[in-house]
């Protein structure tokens, strides 16, 4: 008679847990913030999804509508106005990715003083939407705002920024890029903490300096602070609302409104409480996003892909 090896024996006096135990405490580990996630984000996606195509006030009876909200959104000059408006945040936020990378290269170097100008950089991230918002429009008053003062040093004339329709979305995506440039600043000041310094000095020894060094050296090891750079900033931009509900409230005429500002209004703010129309903004905006967020995440598969 043949004894089991002892391994054997120990796989069939344990139970199913003990015996697939790495593999399940994981997830044990994330089962609370799936089903977080799966209530507060999966479940209300496919809520509003659904909601789009009704006609309702949320309080009354739903009226099924159909594709109905999505064909007058194709007709409102209201969302396209805010559509393009969500186009401009998108092209311009994304000018904090590089200014984020220059300060971090910056604040990067040992000099005298150099813990005081990084808490200046810091600062605008840590405080919040709504205190930006407050200090740019006082920034901006057409009299006694520091721009105009600024101005008027070098014999410029007073402008309104915020009551101008062709400037104000300008200046509420300059208001935005303060803390969204902090933030980037501080993904690239960790990515540079993780910089190879021996790739850096082989580069020296091959006579790279300046940009060369930055383009061919830098630049690639800065890859995954920058893919979340652009991850987070497009979100940021495609999500814009706390800004323009504190500095124009939409204004002036509807020219600062943006996708989610116009979903509020339509939703929730404008007598009638159209909150299916809303809803089909809210899928419009969630759509582009997706787009985004499947490119990322399918970039970022190819290259696990590609190791």
């Amino acid at each position: 008679m043949t004894l089991a090896p002892q391994t054997e024996i120990d796989r069939q006096g344990r139970g199913w847990y003990k015996r697939n135990e790495i593999a399940v405490t994981p997830w044990l580990f994330l089962a609370p913030a799936i089903l977080f996630f799966a209530v507060y984000v999966i479940i209300p996606i496919f809520q509003s999804i659904n909601l789009s195509f009704y006609n309702w006030d949320g309080l009354g009876e739903k009226t099924w509508v159909g594709l109905d909200n999505y064909v007058q959104l194709a007709d409102d000059p209201a969302f396209e106005v805010s559509l393009w408006n969500n186009v401009k945040w998108l092209v311009f936020y994304l000018l904090a990715i590089p200014a984020g990378l220059f300060i971090a290269l910056f604040l990067n170097q040992t000099v005298t003083g150099i813990r005081l100008y990084k808490s200046l950089f810091f600062f605008p991230f840590v405080i919040s939407q709504v205190v930006v918002g407050l200090v740019f429009s006082w920034f901006y008053l057409p009299n006694e705002g520091l721009l105009n003062g600024i101005l008027g040093l070098v014999g410029l004339g007073p402008i309104n920024v915020l009551g101008d329709p062709t400037l104000a979305t300008y200046g509420i995506i300059a208001a935005g890029l303060w803390p969204q440039t902090a933030y980037c600043m501080i993904l690239y000041l960790t990515g540079l903490n993780a910089v190879d310094p021996e790739q850096v000095e082989a580069a020296r020894l091959d006579g790279a300096k300046g940009w060369k060094m930055l383009w061919y050296v830098i630049v690639p090891q800065l890859k995954p602070a920058t893919f979340i750079a652009f991850v987070v900033t497009i979100i940021g931009a495609l999500r814009s609302f706390d800004l323009i509900s504190i500095m124009t409230n939409g204004g002036p005429f509807g020219q600062t409104r943006v996708l989610s500002f116009y979903m509020f209004e339509k939703a929730l703010a404008e007598f009638g409480f159209r909150m299916g129309y809303g809803a089909a903004i809210a899928v419009v905006l969630f759509l582009i996003m997706l787009v985004f967020i499947a490119y990322f995440l399918w970039s970022m598969w190819q290259e696990e892909r590609a190791r």
